[in-house]
């Protein structure tokens, strides 16, 4: 009895090590094919710039192109960039971003030439200065207006438009 099941157990692990070994053969064999590249489009997220502007004006702010994937919604997309903030690259080149991390965008719509945008209030938590609030209205707003279908930026928090982002 003991040499039958001990044939048994063998016959198993063998037939199992058969199929383990095909499956890796197989996966080996066939090619599994990449994943499809997305097309990406630059975008330009603006920033302060310590280096371009020593004496810092308050509301001067230089783009830097962003490669982002495709889509309809580009004002959003550059929007997104903005919020993510500066890289290591871009410090190193003197930008710097006067909005707080973690912002979110809430809702974001252009017509006739208006670009008005809802933030949390994350956007305005702990900002105070009229430099800094001068700083971060101009880099939303040409952020914005670099595409031709925007004019004029309105921000708003929370659906307030008239006492945000004061100094």
């Amino acid at each position: 009895m003991k040499k039958f099941l001990i044939v048994i157990i063998v016959t198993l692990a063998a037939v199992i090590g058969y199929f383990a070994f095909q499956r890796t053969t197989l996966e080996e064999i066939i090619p599994v094919p990449p994943e499809e590249e997305q097309e990406t489009m630059i975008v330009k997220a603006f920033f302060n710039n310590s280096l371009l502007d020593p004496e810092f004006s308050c509301n001067k702010v230089f783009p830097v192109d962003r490669e982002v994937i495709r889509t309809e919604s580009v004002a959003r997309a550059a929007l997104e960039e903005l919020l993510e903030g500066t890289t290591e690259q871009e410090e190193e080149e003197g930008f710097f971003t006067s909005i707080n991390k973690g912002v979110e965008i809430k809702g974001l719509s252009v017509k006739d030439g208006v670009a008005r945008v809802e933030f949390d209030e994350q956007l305005e938590f702990q900002v105070g200065g009229s430099c800094r609030v001068a700083a971060i209205r101009a880099q939303i707003s040409e952020t914005l207006k670099q595409f031709p279908t925007v004019e004029e930026v309105i921000i708003s928090i929370n659906g307030r438009t008239e006492d945000i982002l004061q100094p």
